[in-house]
């Protein structure tokens, strides 16, 4: 599950098991993503805070199966399984739509998501392949790009902050060895008009 010690749910007390009481899914399933802040519990108050807010918030304009699919895209440039598994599944869900769900996941591996986006949105994976592999190069002109493409500056946050969260939950669950042994993939906390709900069910 992972290379660090984890405490589970029967196991926790005190802040860590109110904490999970908030987050768990069906049987008292606390996804490994999280269940690695356990010695920690602040830290999950805080990813969890950043993860409800940038992905499953109602105050988003970006419609959340682009939010995802750009979760799925950076988690596959870091090579990590663990979130492009999670994700993906939820994309598929959102979508509602099998056989474009998988073109999408083929145009990843092939590299060919020009054929698979408008180019407005397109655009939008561009950005976020720069700033999870060359944030250095970024220069105005890409934010003028964006807009020129007709994302407004409230989406290109969106799309930066989408971005930038699944580079830091990558390396978090990278650097840990986290696995999906235990998990229910694809759940996440979809009642995006209440930012206090983060109940996996």
């Amino acid at each position: 599950m992972s290379w660090i010690k984890t405490i589970d749910y029967e196991e926790a007390d005190g802040p860590l098991k109110r904490m999970y009481d908030r987050v768990k899914g069906p049987d008292n399933n606390i996804d490994n993503v999280l269940l690695i802040h356990s010695l920690r519990p602040h830290t999950l108050t805080g990813h969890m805070t950043l993860y409800k807010s940038v992905l499953h918030n109602s105050n988003n304009t970006l419609p959340k199966w682009y939010l995802e699919a750009l979760g799925v895209y950076v988690s596959h440039l870091n090579n990590c399984d663990y979130c492009v598994q999670h994700h993906f599944s939820g994309f598929s869900r959102l979508l509602d739509n099998d056989e474009k769900a998988n073109q999408f996941f083929e145009c990843i591996k092939d590299d060919s998501l020009e054929t698979y986006f408008e180019n407005h949105y397109f655009h939008g994976i561009i950005y976020a392949r720069k700033i999870t592999q060359d944030p250095v190069s970024i220069t105005e002109q890409d934010i003028d790009d964006l807009r020129s493409v007709g994302f407004s500056d409230g989406e290109i946050l969106e799309i930066n902050q989408v971005t930038s969260y699944f580079n830091y939950v990558n390396r978090m669950v990278v650097g840990l060895g986290v696995t999906t042994e235990g998990d229910i993939i694809g759940l996440s906390p979809n009642n995006s008009d209440d930012p206090k709900n983060w109940s996996h069910q």
